[in-house]
């Protein structure tokens, strides 16, 4: 059993910067992040591999948000640069038991963290 833990949401202006952070009790492999927006259907953000050396990203925040990860810590991180209000949703961390960034099978979820960008 996997348990995931996130913070560092809050209130930023457009063009702004967050940094999340997901703390995970358990082994893990792949972990992603996830964001669900108001009225729409939660979406794949981000995803780090286990080693920490294969990414990947949807295209909308390609260029603006990096994912990393501290296996020592059992941390992953998403560092949210440039933010728009169209980033505006709850984001959730979520660990998949199999390791590979474009897999789907992710087991785990944390509670949600709020990002809200006003512009």
């Amino acid at each position: 059993q996997v348990q995931l833990v996130e913070s560092g949401g809050g209130l930023v202006q457009a063009g702004g910067s967050l940094r999340l952070s997901c703390a995970a009790s358990g082994r893990t492999f792949t972990m992603g992040w996830f964001r669900q927006a108001p009225g729409k259907e939660r979406e794949f953000v981000a995803a780090v591999s286990w080693s920490g050396d294969n990414t990947y990203y949807r295209d909308s925040v390609k260029g603006r948000f990096t994912i990393s990860r501290e296996n020592a810590k059992n941390t992953v991180d998403l560092q949210m640069n440039s933010l728009k209000a169209e980033d505006t949703a709850v984001y959730y961390c979520a660990a998949n038991p199999k390791n590979n960034v474009y897999g789907t099978e992710y087991k785990y979820w944390g509670q949600g963290t709020q990002v809200t960008v006003s512009s």
